[in-house]
């Protein structure tokens, strides 16, 4: 189901990704995502959110080629259940006991290919994610500040504080496992969406995972080239 979702200030729409967006081999689906919009709506109805700017993907055990790195590697158990449901969902886990992080449910029913978002460029909702990460002041993470960055690729340096790292982004918008594991983020009406705003993006890089131990040779890792809210931006080579 397709539907057209607009957000209150009108200055940030977009329409929900189709299933058939996700079903693809799972390194054919990440870089496609780049330029995508994550978006959470909160309880209290406000939009939380940003561009896709930075992901890495992980392959489901049918593969042939071996990913110990993946959370799906050694098959279904209760906490990675989610990877092997449907494609289109949130795979919520905790890291260090600490953090979270967010995957994107890829391909059939059962083949467990997942995309981990590791960095948004921040859109909507600058102030609430400041507050949610513990960091105070206006500018540079008010909306006001978002004026003149440019779409998709002139975002603020400081801004991109926010949202630059898989931790910082899911603390930003607030995610956790217990509210948002297995969300259905196609479904209108669920609190945690993908849209799509007609961006796209021109050049793709692709490099090596990082902050992995396993499989750390798969050029696996896609991001928008040069854009300051990617994470570890100096091990951008490619």
């Amino acid at each position: 189901m397709e539907a057209k979702i607009l957000s209150p200030s009108k200055k940030t729409s977009g329409r929900l990704l189709k299933r058939a967006f996700f079903r693809g081999p799972v390194e054919h689906v990440a870089p496609r995502l780049l330029g995508k919009i994550l978006v959470r709506r909160t309880e209290e109805g406000e939009l939380l959110g940003g561009r896709i700017v930075e992901l890495e993907a992980y392959l489901g055990p049918h593969n042939k080629t071996a990913d110990p790195a993946a959370h799906s590697h050694r098959g279904p158990t209760p906490r990675n259940q989610v990877l092997f449901g449907p494609p289109g969902h949130a795979y919520v886990y905790s890291i260090y006991g600490l953090y979270y992080c967010m995957n994107i449910t890829c391909e059939k029913t059962g083949q467990a290919g997942s995309v981990l978002l590791r960095a948004l460029e921040p859109l909507m909702g600058l102030e609430q994610m400041a507050r949610n990460r513990g960091l105070v002041g206006p500018p540079p993470f008010s909306q006001k500040a978002r004026k003149g960055w440019g779409r998709g690729g002139g975002a603020n340096k400081s801004a991109c504080r926010l949202t630059s790292g898989p931790g910082r982004l899911c603390q930003a918008l607030g995610l956790t496992r217990a509210a948002h594991n297995g969300l259905d983020l196609l479904d209108p009406d669920s609190p945690l969406q993908v849209w799509d705003d007609g961006v796209r993006i021109p050049r793709v890089l692709v490099t090596r995972r990082i902050g992995i131990r396993h499989a750390t040779e798969l050029p696996l890792r896609f991001a928008i080239p040069a854009h300051p809210c990617v994470s570890g931006a100096k091990s951008l080579t490619g």
